[in-house]
């Protein structure tokens, strides 16, 4: 979903060289492989879940996968193209950029099975793995609700895209589920692909929401959180995080992070490729709120019980969260 930092723009032909050493003699048709985003496979959130999901294959199968690590918008197709060359299967890209690149190419090789994480890609030859972000936003939403001592919470998005919406969206719905009197406060980072590598503008959207008396304030920005979080560590407020767990960059002042498991998807669709479209939400495990070592005192048995009940009324249907991307509103 949200890319942070760029690093540099290698040409056509250093993508062929770097991915001729990645393949070698390992370059088999029943070969898997999978294309990282701009940000790159350790970019501590959406490349990063990705790549734990696909090494946590590797090692429950003694499998081999091929890689590339997109820097620049330009490689897109021909990353993907070059993979499918050399009898790549499945080719998994990873975030909702390279829907259009996949989609080019795909048509190109029918008989390749393709995977796109987070976007659809209508292909008989492609299957387009989805996350209901509402409802794991929902639950932060709700906690965020819950924890606040002034009934203000606050949401950072990164580019100002449907996508992000939805996140804001579903978090502005747990917030109010929780706390009818809430007041949520919503900035985006800008409309430009850089919003999501901005984390001086993410700091200082964060402090002027605290300046109206915010005092939990979640991020949906990549890169640009990480100025989220800092600025939440110097006023003494609590962040939420993004995508992978991201309690421990700012231990103590994470309340939680809205957890997508990309790890998952990528998992199961090496375990079994279908084409098509697969969502995940609470009920799949494809979304979830993270308590680990790092924030578990931040959560009261109380609020836990409460969060507990609302994920199991959004299983069960009671709770239905609005998706925004539905129909471009914000329906609560």
């Amino acid at each position: 979903m949200m890319k942070p930092f760029l690093s540099f723009a290698p040409t056509v032909t250093s993508i062929a060289a770097a991915l001729a050493l990645a393949t070698g003699a390992a370059a088999a048709q029943t070969t898997p492989a999978v294309i990282f985003d701009m940000g790159g496979k350790f970019d501590k959130s959406f490349n990063e879940a990705a790549y734990r999901g696909v090494e946590q294959w590797k090692k429950d199968t003694g499998g081999k996968y091929l890689e590339f690590e997109i820097s620049n918008e330009t490689q897109r197709v021909q990353a993907i193209r070059r993979m499918a060359e050399r009898g790549a299967s499945p080719i998994i890209s990873v975030g909702f950029a390279q829907a259009s690149a996949l989609n080019q190419v795909a048509k190109d090789f029918p008989k390749t099975k393709f995977v796109i994480i987070d976007e659809k890609v209508n292909q008989p030859n492609v299957q387009s793995v989805l996350f209901k972000e509402q409802e794991g936003s929902f639950l932060v939403g709700a906690l965020a609700a819950l924890t606040s001592k002034t009934g203000k919470v606050g949401f950072v998005g990164g580019m100002d895209i449907p996508l992000i919406r939805k996140f804001e969206c579903g978090y502005e719905q747990g917030a109010k589920a929780a706390n009818g009197k809430v007041e949520v406060f919503k900035n985006m980072t800008g409309t430009t692909a850089s919003a999501w590598n901005d984390p001086t503008r993410g700091g200082e959207l964060a402090k002027a929401q605290f300046a109206k008396g915010v005092d939990v304030v979640f991020a949906a920005a990549g890169g640009t959180g990480v100025g989220v979080y800092q600025a939440a560590k110097d006023a003494g407020k609590f962040a939420i995080g993004v995508d992978s767990n991201q309690n421990h960059l700012q231990p103590g002042t994470m309340l939680s992070s809205m957890v997508k498991r990309v790890d998952v998807a990528v998992y199961n669709v090496l375990k079994e490729w279908k084409p098509g479209i697969s969502v995940l939400g609470l009920k799949e495990g494809g979304v979830e709120y993270a308590v680990d070592a790092n924030n578990a005192k931040l959560i009261s048995p109380a609020v836990k019980t409460k969060l507990d009940g609302y994920k199991a009324d959004i299983i069960a249907g009671k709770i239905k969260v609005a998706d925004y991307m539905a129909d471009n509103a914000c329906k609560n």
